[in-house]
């Protein structure tokens, strides 16, 4: 954190880059940390999608199917 500046002090190009580059690296670690957690939830959604959409499509073709029965005499 940069020190609180007096009424009559200007603020330099130097203490604008090192705030901006300060709060770059905070969010670059965040979203390092956040990653892997994003990243296993996605697969997860994803294979529960894939998932329910076969078991769907799966009982619809139950239901519609026509039951043959063949006998032999």
């Amino acid at each position: 954190m940069t020190p609180i500046r007096g009424p009559g002090e200007r603020i330099s190009l130097d203490d604008i880059e090192g705030q901006l580059r300060s709060l770059g690296g905070t969010a670059q670690s965040v979203v390092a940390e956040s990653r892997t957690t994003a990243l296993a939830a996605a697969v997860a959604g994803g294979a529960l999608a894939v998932a329910s959409v076969y078991f769907l499509g799966r009982r619809r073709g139950r239901r519609r199917s026509t039951v043959l029965e063949i006998r032999r005499v």
